[in-house]
């Protein structure tokens, strides 16, 4: 079985952990180096067509797809034929008025139609800490409501993915659990579905989740937001007068997909991994993991996840 380093020929790693490593460089050349079919899930966020600049770098919303394209066509080549590709990308409003840009869905299109994923379906990441902005719109003239979902999406490079939900069970309900105990009635709803005793399987380990994560998701790594203010990562961080990275995403997210998707032992990458959250719920989960990202000062910080 191939490490893996061994994966990424002619990169030095900036970081190596047990299972994983983290590489100082442009993603787009570090995926070219990577052997076909040999990546079991590529998890990332790349930074979205905000109108607005960002320190991390964002492209602007009319150049996106185009830009991004070039990456997914990699990514595509890495995976194996049963591997995935999710894709967690946030909207946008449109310069000057309270309309939303459709950037993304633009994207969705162009990884479906021109690099030939299939999109295996839309998933949901609910945000309660995000700011109610734009300001104008939100707070100011009160026309608009707080913007707390972005998108995940899921992609498959095969018909059939590897994927099972037995895994990322949630806890049943307390109204399930007392329906089980009085029993399930045949009936039918005016929706037309069939309620009869196959329903009545409440013992089958938990509740198959919906396609939305937020704060309630379990979690075996950690609990948090993506503000997380407590959390090692940004307290050491903050003792080493280090750069917190501004745009991070929740364990939950990577963690659901991971548990999901893949197995142990498997390669899971991220192209734009920032502080490396995705590897380090990777490590927590016995995967392989391979982090790239350009902004040295983030690398430094998300070392401290590895201590």
């Amino acid at each position: 079985m191939d490490s893996h380093v061994d994966l990424v020929n002619g990169y030095k790693p900036f970081f190596k952990s047990k299972n994983g490593a983290i590489f100082h460089a442009d993603s787009l050349e570090v995926m070219k180096s990577i052997p076909d079919n040999s990546v079991n899930l590529v998890f990332t966020s790349p930074p979205y067509a905000l109108h607005f600049k960002k320190e991390y770098g964002n492209v602007s919303q009319k150049d996106y797809v185009e830009w991004f394209v070039e990456f997914a066509k990699e990514i595509k080549r890495v995976l194996t034929e049963d591997g995935s590709f999710v894709l967690n990308i946030g909207g946008t409003w449109n310069p000057g008025e309270p309309s939303r840009s459709i950037y993304h869905f633009k994207l969705v299109v162009a990884l479906v139609e021109e690099v030939g994923f299939r999109l295996a379906q839309e998933t949901f990441w609910y945000n309660p800490a995000k700011m109610p902005v734009p300001a104008q719109w939100v707070t100011v003239k009160r026309v608009r409501v707080k913007d707390s979902v972005e998108y995940v999406f899921w992609f498959s490079k095969g018909k059939h993915p590897k994927a099972d939900n037995r895994r990322v069970l949630r806890p049943y309900s307390k109204d399930m659990l007392r329906l089980a105990a009085k029993g399930v009635k045949t009936t039918v709803r005016p929706s037309g579905h069939n309620i009869n005793e196959s329903f009545d399987k409440v013992h089958n380990g938990g509740s198959i989740p919906p396609n939305f994560i937020d704060e309630d998701t379990p979690s075996d790594v950690l609990k948090m937001g993506n503000n997380a203010a407590n959390d090692g990562y940004t307290k050491k961080c903050k003792e080493a007068g280090v750069k917190i990275h501004p745009a991070r995403f929740p364990v939950q997210l990577p963690e659901f997909f991971i548990k999901m998707l893949t197995d142990e032992g498997d390669v899971v990458l991220d192209p734009f991994g920032g502080s490396m959250t995705t590897g380090y719920v990777a490590e927590g989960l016995n995967r392989r993991w391979i982090g790239v990202d350009t902004v040295e000062e983030y690398l430094d910080g998300a070392k401290f996840r590895f201590e």
